[in-house]
């Protein structure tokens, strides 16, 4: 399978350590970057239109949310599968119902990956009933959210217990904590939608790891799932659950076998 990564930060070049170290039956064509002078061991190409020439089969964006409505566009026409990590560009309106038509008009997919978050096949499939409530909680040690706009409205580094400083809709903690808010938009749409999904961002002193608490009743019952995961070694900000995230639907797009 051919695969286009767009992006080389942390969770990028943990993807393609993976995928290298595990023998995945995956050609690595392109790495997409904004430096063309950056050395990689991969070839790099720094523009949506270089795509097509490539014949990937699946375009993985690790880019951050501005990459995924211009590589998300070119990787669809290009008859490739899109999937982006920064789900929180779908806060915006119109974006994803602008892609969605590109991948119908060209029988392609968008590929929506759990990123750090376990159990959402369980709350896609609940979700074929009525839903009453889906609310997503994510805590992260107090320092972690140092560069956010959490810096402006608690004292991070003088919390000595666990402070919930935000609590509104996915949509909004997408648009106000992009780089933290990306499980927020899947939880949505795979639940009742960004507008009635609520999300609570808490900063714990005394946590060692990144939690996700989901709770969601409905006609199917109740359910609610907890992961604590732990950062990736080179990047306190994202968790080592990402890049195996993305890992595992690279490889079910390649493999014989899907679990």
């Amino acid at each position: 399978m051919r695969l286009v990564l767009i992006g080389w930060g942390a969770i990028g070049t943990e993807v393609a350590r993976l995928l290298a170290a595990r023998g995945a039956p995956v050609d690595l064509v392109a790495v997409a970057v904004r430096d063309v002078s950056r050395q990689l061991p991969h070839a790099v190409i720094t523009s949506p239109a270089e795509l097509a020439s490539l014949r990937p089969d699946l375009v993985v964006e690790v880019a951050g949310r501005a990459a995924v409505m211009p590589w998300g566009e070119a990787a669809l026409a290009a008859g490739a599968d899109f999937a982006p990590a920064s789900t929180s560009a779908f806060a915006e309106a119109g974006v994803l119902d602008h892609l969605q038509a590109i991948a119908r008009a060209h029988r392609r997919q968008i590929l929506i990956p759990p990123g750090a978050l376990g159990g959402i096949d369980a709350l896609s499939a609940a979700a074929r009933l009525p839903l009453a409530q889906v609310t997503h909680e994510v805590t992260k040690p107090a320092l972690a959210w140092r560069g956010t706009k959490a810096e402006t409205l608690c004292d991070l580094g003088g919390l000595t217990a666990p402070h919930c400083f935000f609590e509104g809709s996915a949509r909004q903690a997408a648009q106000q904590f992009p780089q933290n808010a990306n499980v927020a938009m899947i939880t949505a749409l795979a639940g009742l939608g960004p507008d009635a999904t609520t999300l609570r961002l808490i900063a714990d002193p005394a946590a060692t790891a990144n939690r996700h608490r989901v709770l969601a009743t409905g006609d199917f019952g109740r359910m609610e799932i907890t992961l604590d995961n732990l950062a990736l070694a080179h990047n306190p900000k994202s968790s080592a659950l990402t890049a195996l995230s993305l890992v595992r639907l690279i490889e079910n797009r390649a493999n014989p076998v899907v679990i």
